[in-house]
């Protein structure tokens, strides 16, 4: 299990266009990924999820992957939020 915690750099937020983004890139990784704010967790598969998430701008969000490919599904999260979605 991998656990990071991201900060949303992006000025909008995760809305629904990053959410989407997010579950795109990681629909078919194998491994559970949960994304956590505040003592609320979800599925990082589940696109309504994330949006109910309500990260905004300067949110720290913990991502948590557990299965065969978890590295590879952290990595490709890392990059979004390091990318602020591809919006700035």
């Amino acid at each position: 299990m991998l656990e990071k915690i991201l900060t949303v750099s992006n000025r909008a937020g995760i809305h629904a266009r990053p959410a989407a983004m997010l579950v795109q890139a990681i629909k078919d990784f194998t491994c559970a990924i949960y994304l956590e704010k505040g003592k609320h967790r979800i599925k990082g598969k589940s696109i309504m999820g994330v949006i109910t998430l309500s990260a905004a701008y300067g949110s720290a969000v913990k991502v948590i992957t557990d299965g065969e490919d978890e590295a590879q599904a952290m990595d490709v999260i890392v990059r979004l939020f390091e990318s602020k979605f591809e919006e700035e």
